[in-house]
């Protein structure tokens, strides 16, 4: 069974950084995609950012410029380094997986459909 585990969330003021990690427990596979998605409260659950095994990134118009997602395979970890925050970036954060067995190619999705797998969030709140 996967398990994702997020960490990293925390109150900085609009400016700062944050950078959010998810650390997966997976027993094996060959290709994958990864993402991070957001709740605010009242609204509904948005992409952020994804990346999959070949490398290749997504990101929402919203966090371009400001958010970089990446990776590192020997520890099974996902990472979002969220920098120049803003208060509307305030929300509840997801890590996001799917892992297959088989191979495959999976692009770089930003839908929640496409994801089998989630964390239970962490939390980031951003002060005006």
């Amino acid at each position: 069974q996967v398990q994702l585990v997020e960490s990293g969330g925390g109150s900085v003021q609009s400016g700062g950084s944050l950078r959010l990690s998810c650390a997966a427990s997976v027993y094996t596979y060959i290709t994958y995609r990864m993402g991070w998605f957001r709740q605010a409260p009242g609204k509904e659950r948005e992409g952020v950012a994804a990346i999959n095994s070949d490398g290749n990134t997504n990101y929402a118009d919203s966090v371009k410029g400001r958010f970089t997602i990446s990776r590192d395979n020997a520890k099974n970890t996902l990472y979002l380094q969220m920098n120049s925050l803003k208060p509307e970036d305030t929300a509840m954060y997801y890590c996001a997986a799917l892992f297959s067995p088989i191979g495959g190619s999976y692009y770089e999705s930003l839908e929640i459909p496409h994801y089998p797998y989630w964390g239970q969030g962490t939390q980031v709140t951003v002060s005006s």
